[in-house]
């Protein structure tokens, strides 16, 4: 597979043939689940795009039942963006429900097969775009990140996934889970793709009240030998597993040999971020998934009035984890629980963004893993408990509003991927790349 890089240097006649080509081998490669449909759009180079990000004139679903027959009748802005840039979204990719999963399993187009191994989950909730890119389905994608939703998928495919700092990239079309912590971002096969991606859709946007309005650059000023200070977290990765625990040594001796320089640090138990993330998440879903009512757009179920219409919309529409989290939504923000349970997450969430303001008074990036072990096997977190364990170590950038890019380290003596995050200061992405451009050329996993 080209990289975005070598694609947009592509003539006209070439780009057609290699989308052609594209085409075909996305057709022979139809068990992988990763595109729910394909769309030749447009003269530029094709863009994978997950299934909760407007596209005028394509059916947008958010992997659910109830959006079924939805036709969105605008561009999402990073659309527009990648549009005035050469570039043009090719297929929309599967996912989990309304982003609400770690292995895209919930989604109601069926599972989506890890492309390195398919007894394996590819992560989620943007599995589809990852397994796209890691199959070489796709040159790149977009995929959203609540609370690891890029970065976690990335790691179990292989590939690269970037969550910019909130507010950096336009949130305008973009289907919502939870508001203050979503983000749109991109997915691809390397960490120069990543940066280049990202400077293309992020930037200002008047349509976005929570845009930051800034629309600096990072590739131009890209510098993989820039010396860093580098945190690493050996109490915090007790609880992974050995695969993990294998690729952060790797890593560290990596960003050492570079002339980094590695400062140990702690952080609290990541038992608060899992508490403070669910409760904040499934709030404001509840409030967010409120819209889907079966009236004004989507599914509709029609009952006797019009209150059995919304539920039967609802109850036929939404999938069980979705309702698992408005249920869940409703319960803390209930009367006599908001206080007990709403207020205490936003306090925890200010903790979260202390704690890493106090580690980013002495470094310059944090290495952490972005999941406890590697790719699971499909039915291994059927409990829902231990698929929001999953997210472990990825949700609290999220809560903090922070920048962070998942990259492959190594693989384990069974072939599946091991991936670590690193993580940067708010709206510091030139430096986020810079290391992780680093950390890449020190692992050497290979660039596909």
């Amino acid at each position: 597979m080209i990289t975005l890089k070598e694609a947009l240097s592509l003539s006209k006649e070439e780009l057609n043939k290699f989308k052609k080509e594209l085409q075909t081998k996305i057709e022979e490669n139809k068990s992988l689940n990763a595109y729910i449909d394909v769309m030749n759009v447009g003269d530029g180079v094709p863009i994978a795009i997950k299934d909760n990000i407007q596209v005028k004139d394509w059916s947008v679903t958010s992997g659910s039942k109830i959006l079924q027959g939805y036709i969105a009748p605008y561009n999402a802005t990073v659309i527009e963006k990648l549009k005035s840039s050469g570039l043009s979204p090719f297929g929309r990719t599967n996912m989990d429900e309304f982003a609400m999963g770690s292995t895209t399993e919930s989604s109601y187009y069926g599972k989506t097969q890890n492309p390195v191994n398919a007894e394996h989950v590819p992560g989620g909730s943007s599995g589809g775009s990852a397994a796209a890119v890691g199959a070489g389905l796709a040159i790149a994608a977009l995929g959203s990140d609540t609370g690891g939703s890029i970065r976690q998928p990335a790691a179990y495919c292989g590939i690269v996934g970037m969550k910019p700092t909130y507010g950096r990239v336009s949130r305008y079309g973009l289907g919502a889970y939870a508001s203050s912590l979503d983000q749109i971002g991109p997915m691809t096969q390397n960490v120069e793709d990543a940066a280049i991606l990202y400077d293309i859709i992020s930037g200002s946007d008047t349509k976005d009240s929570t845009n930051a309005m800034m629309d600096d650059k990072v590739v131009p000023n890209l510098n993989a030998t820039r010396k860093l200070k580098i945190a690493v977290l050996p109490k915090y990765i007790e609880n992974a597993s050995q695969d993990i625990k294998d690729a952060y040594a790797k890593a560290i001796e990596a960003l050492e040999s570079a002339g980094h320089t590695i400062i140990e640090k702690e952080m609290m138990d990541a038992k608060y971020d899992i508490s403070a993330y669910y409760i904040t998440a499934t709030a404001e879903a509840t409030t967010n998934l409120a819209r889907y009512d079966g009236i004004r757009y989507g599914n509709r179920v029609d009952g006797k009035n019009l209150e059995e219409t919304y539920i039967n919309t609802r109850s036929e529409g939404f999938g069980d984890e979705v309702k698992r989290r408005i249920l869940l939504g409703n319960f803390v923000l209930s009367s006599g629980y908001y206080e007990a349970y709403y207020v205490k997450a936003q306090k925890t969430r200010h903790i979260i963004k202390e704690e890493y303001a106090k580690i980013f008074n002495d470094v310059d990036l944090i290495l952490s893993p972005v999941a406890p072990s590697v790719a699971p096997k499909f039915g291994e977190l059927a409990n829902p408990m231990q698929m929001y364990l999953s997210d472990i170590y990825t949700i609290s950038v999220n809560l903090a509003g922070l920048p962070a890019l998942s990259l492959p380290v190594m693989k384990n003596k069974d072939g599946l991927p091991v991936g670590l995050q690193l993580i940067a200061k708010p709206y510091d992405e030139q430096t986020l790349f810079d290391g992780s451009l680093s950390l890449e050329k020190g692992v050497n996993y290979g660039v596909f």
